[in-house]
């Protein structure tokens, strides 16, 4: 795969301040949401092979790891479920993610009285990551036969790169850069809090 250079489809740039300074009231949420992305991977990798389109492993259980580094100022969620190809990074992250864009610019004004759903419906729950990351990384392998795995990352602006990545095991690793403000997302002691709070 040969690596790649573009910009996120984004009809307005003021996006990016949105997402990170108002998106939601509580910045810990990302938790929720990228917690979520991955339990709903796992859905659809199970339901393939109940369709008989995909077997599972011998022994899988599905799993959603949360990985604190203070050291490194990092945060990872990881998951087993059924993984992107390069053509899905594209189209769910790079496009599909902002088709909402413009509607969201438009009402968020309108809707910024607490309710903290907004961003679940305009499919920008895995953006909400840059409310305190400074820069983002995906790594990911679908279950597709031959699939190639995919590195894809983004520093919180419209551009993002994309090519070939190194990941072995089907799933999707998202990584997270702290910014200086956010580090306290990298405690395990608050990741556990958090996790609780909304994942239990």
């Amino acid at each position: 795969m040969a690596e790649k250079h573009g910009s996120l489809s984004i009809n307005s740039e003021n996006i990016f301040p949105i997402i990170k300074k108002w998106l939601y009231s509580d910045h810990d949420i990302f938790y929720r949401e990228l917690i979520s992305n991955g339990c709903d991977a796992i859905t659809k990798l199970k339901k393939l092979d109940v369709m008989g389109e995909y077997s599972l492993p011998d022994g899988y259980k599905p799993e959603i790891q949360v990985i604190v580094n203070p050291e490194e100022k990092t945060l990872k969620f990881i998951d087993n479920g059924i993984g992107m190809t390069a053509d899905e990074v594209e189209e769910y992250i790079n496009q599909i993610a902002f088709s909402g864009a413009t509607d969201f610019l438009s009402k968020y004004e309108e809707k910024a009285d607490g309710d903290n759903e907004i961003i679940g419906h305009f499919g920008l729950g895995f953006y909400s990551a840059f409310m305190v990351a400074d820069e983002v990384h995906i790594d990911t392998l679908s279950y597709k036969e031959d699939a190639v795995p995919v590195h894809w990352e983004c520093d919180g602006g419209t551009e993002y790169e994309i090519g070939e990545g190194n990941r072995t095991k089907v799933g999707t690793e998202i990584t997270l850069f702290l910014n200086e403000d956010a580090l306290e997302f990298a405690n395990e002691y608050r990741a556990r809090e958090i996790i609780e709070k909304y994942c239990s």
